[in-house]
């Protein structure tokens, strides 16, 4: 006679367990089509459960789940220019932005929903939740930066430089993801060196922001590459001098 394995027992979720798994099952969801294409439904069906268990958790509806997952995935993405504050600055702005674009690259559909605004549950609470996300974005490096008061000039630089990043992500999306994300992440990081030294041609601070960034790296680094393959685009022009 043939033994049967034993069916597993059935181990009822804590509440946030259960939270977590709706979450799980609308940023899956949310990441691949816009938001307003979603229904509770979808998310029920994602996540096994019935459409009643999800108004329990979420009884504000479509709109409480979509910003409770929105405000998950701004955690995750916040966490991306976390970086030790070791080693050269193109370094570490590297291996944050890896991060970063790994997220857009997972969350493609769901990433241009939440940048680019207009979906049906958008509302100011969400809208401050995605400038919450730049604003971090921004302490996170001018944490990098060692500043503990920075300037005007020196903040504004940082920030332009995170919309830049924003708007190259959604473009690299809606060019079929190219050029290749390792590409893509060494371009802006030398945007961020270019803008930064502009920035320093008129602002004390942030030109000894470029000279301590600069001390640190290695000739055979990204800033030592960026150089030599712009002297000799610039080379003809030495009558501007």
């Amino acid at each position: 006679m043939t033994s049967q394995a034993p069916t597993p027992a059935y181990r009822r979720l804590s509440v946030e367990e259960r939270r977590s798994q709706l979450l799980d099952a609308a940023l899956s969801l949310f990441a691949h089509r816009a938001p307003e294409e979603v229904s509770l439904d979808d998310v029920a069906e994602a996540a096994g459960v019935s459409r009643p268990l999800v108004y329990r958790y979420f009884p504000g509806g479509k709109q409480q789940l979509y910003e409770a997952a929105l405000r998950s995935a701004a955690e995750e993405l916040e966490q991306c220019f976390a970086e030790p504050p070791e080693g050269p600055l193109t370094r570490r702005l590297g291996r944050a932005l890896d991060r970063y674009l790994a997220f857009v690259d997972q969350h493609d559909a769901g990433f241009s929903a939440l940048l680019q605004g207009g979906s049906v549950v958008e509302t100011s609470r969400t809208t401050a939740i995605v400038d919450g996300v730049r604003r971090a974005a921004a302490e996170h490096i001018l944490t990098h930066l060692e500043i503990a008061d920075p300037g005007p000039r020196l903040r504004m630089t940082v920030r332009m430089w995170i919309t830049s990043v924003e708007a190259a992500s959604l473009i690299w999306l809606d060019e079929d993801k190219e050029p290749p994300l390792d590409e893509l992440r060494d371009w802006l990081v030398e945007q961020f060196v270019a803008v930064l030294a502009a920035t320093a041609s008129r602002d004390a601070q942030a030109a000894a922001v470029v000279r301590a960034a600069l001390a640190l790296e290695p000739a055979d680094g990204p800033v030592g590459a960026l150089v030599r393959r712009v002297l000799p685009v610039v080379g003809d022009a030495a009558h501007l001098l």
